[in-house]
């Protein structure tokens, strides 16, 4: 059986579109796939509970217990492979990570971005995006490399910006894609097949 990690900060709403996804497609029997855990920076992180009620593992590393970013990310990368992850997907991870933990997961290290990359890397994109004028948002599901939000993209959904838009409005429309693309993503990580790389959205 292939493993999943799910790395989370907060409710991990992408990290329950992934296990839901897995679920009702099956993919410990298609694909021979499971999420073996989901670990956060943050004991009160609600998604920890979500997952833990689908019978996941979980497990908390607080960043704030650790003298440095390396040391944090040394023994975040121990707690990670105690579940020989095949793939680590983060879903709402707040951390910069540092070289040696990308270099470490080089290849099976996923992320979903709220813009259309190259465009809007880092924060507030979704205010940058209306600031813009910009016609069309979304989302991209990528490879994490060492330059923040400039991996190998996987897979894009395309939003309308709507004149009435706030930054809020925004998001939320952009989120609801992120649920449906970032599980194709992860399923295409292990059967290109189920790759389908643009999702259009309805107004």
């Amino acid at each position: 059986m292939k493993n999943i990690v799910i790395l989370i900060s907060g409710a991990g709403s992408n990290m329950a579109a992934i296990v839901r996804a897995s679920q009702q497609a099956q993919w410990a029997q298609r694909l021979n796939v499971r999420v073996a855990a989901v670990i956060s920076n943050k004991a009160d992180a609600t998604g920890l509970a979500w997952a833990q009620a689908k019978g996941i593992a979980t497990a908390v590393l607080n960043h704030q217990g650790f003298a440095s970013r390396e040391a944090f990310d040394t023994a975040l990368m121990a707690e990670i492979d105690r579940f020989a992850p095949d793939l680590l997907v983060l879903a709402g991870f707040m951390r910069i990570l540092t070289p040696g933990f990308v270099a470490h997961y080089a290849g099976r290290l996923l992320n979903v971005h709220p813009s259309l990359l190259p465009a809007f890397p880092g924060l507030n994109t979704h205010q940058r995006a209306i600031d813009a004028s910009c016609q069309f948002a979304g989302a991209t599901v990528h490879q994490v490399t060492a330059d923040l939000d400039h991996g190998p993209i996987l897979a894009q959904a395309v939003v309308p910006v709507l004149p009435s838009d706030t930054a809020e409005d925004l998001a939320a429309r952009v989120l609801t894609q992120e649920h449906l693309i970032y599980p194709r993503a992860v399923a295409a990580f292990f059967n290109p097949q189920c790759a389908q790389s643009v999702v259009e959205a309805d107004r």
